[in-house]
């Protein structure tokens, strides 16, 4: 599943392409696309046309385009979108061939841009969603008044989420108490997305194993130390994907140009089954996690004598 720098490449490719368009048409082509949308596709695509699409937002895995009615008016509402496990948002000339398992087509006036252009929802395995969501303060981000732009409010559905490691308003220091009352493995506390967005399986190995901790050391151990050095190399491995478009391990995974980004070559736990450790050479280890996978280096990464699963 794209995790927060996948995300991330896609948010700032719409804001290069989307920002300041206004939608024409809205095409729902699969249902299943605008599922969590409970009014239905019929009025996904009723609440889409004649908005101001304004400069996109993310947090966590989340991302979404604050919606206004017209140029220079405030947004009310915003199109949610959740990529799920292979969804991507694509953008072009709209004469272009469809993509296979398209889902949802959204069409832009000229607007302040003078290249037409379309927004298209391609989703192999519909896992993914769009909807408009009204929305409302961010209490993550503190008490500021809204801005005109939308900064300072978040889609209603999603304000349950905690802020994720490369926004300004994440606290190290709360996450620390967090992970001291919680009792549960780091590293499933890692994957919480009501203690800290955007954080997934493969940037979890990674910033574990940078911090050179055991994904079932236990929450209430750990030092605040220890707990910042996990905060840093989370930000510090998922700066370096943004920079190099994310982890593409197939076609599934790509920016707004239909582009893969290639952090899979820089990963040093995740995936690496068998493989020696590039810094102590011991080879890594994988273990069955919550149905999936987790890889760590035995060496630097000791199990603790009593972990959490």
């Amino acid at each position: 599943m794209p995790e927060l720098p996948e995300v991330e490449v896609v948010r700032r490719g719409l804001d290069r392409w989307t920002t300041g368009r206004t939608v024409a048409t809205a095409e729902v082509l699969h249902p299943r696309a605008v599922r969590r949308h409970e009014a239905g596709p019929a009025d996904f695509a009723g609440r889409l046309a004649g908005r101001t699409v304004l400069a996109p937002r993310r947090r966590g895995k989340y991302l979404w385009l604050p919606l206004a009615d017209g140029p220079g008016a405030a947004p009310s509402e915003a199109l949610l979108a959740h990529l799920g496990m292979s969804g991507q948002l694509l953008v072009g000339e709209p004469g272009r061939e469809p993509q296979k398992h398209l889902r949802v087509r959204i069409g832009f006036t000229d607007g302040a841009a003078a290249d037409p252009l379309d927004l298209r929802f391609v989703d192999q395995r519909t896992f993914g969603h769009l909807m408009v969501a009204d929305l409302v303060p961010d209490a993550v981000a503190g008490a500021a008044a809204p801005a005109p732009d939308g900064t300072g409010l978040v889609p209603e559905t999603i304000v349950h989420i905690a802020a994720d490691p490369l926004e300004a308003a994440f606290d190290g220091d709360a996450l620390y108490r967090a992970l001291r009352r919680r009792k549960t493995g780091i590293k499933r506390a890692l994957l919480d997305q009501s203690l800290v967005s955007g954080v997934g399986n493969i940037y979890a190995d990674e910033a574990l194993w940078r911090a050179r901790l055991h994904w079932a050391r236990p929450t209430e151990t750990l030092t605040r130390a220890e707990a910042a050095r996990i905060v840093q190399a989370a930000q510090d491995v998922m700066s370096a994907a943004l920079a190099v478009g994310g982890t593409s391990f197939d076609s599934l995974y790509v920016d707004v140009n239909g582009d893969s980004g290639y952090f899979e070559r820089s990963l040093d736990a995740y995936g690496r089954r068998d493989e020696p450790c590039r810094r102590c050479g011991t080879p890594i280890r994988r273990d069955e996690f919550m149905n999936r996978s987790s890889y760590s280096c035995p060496v630097c990464q000791p199990r603790p004598r009593r972990g959490r699963y």
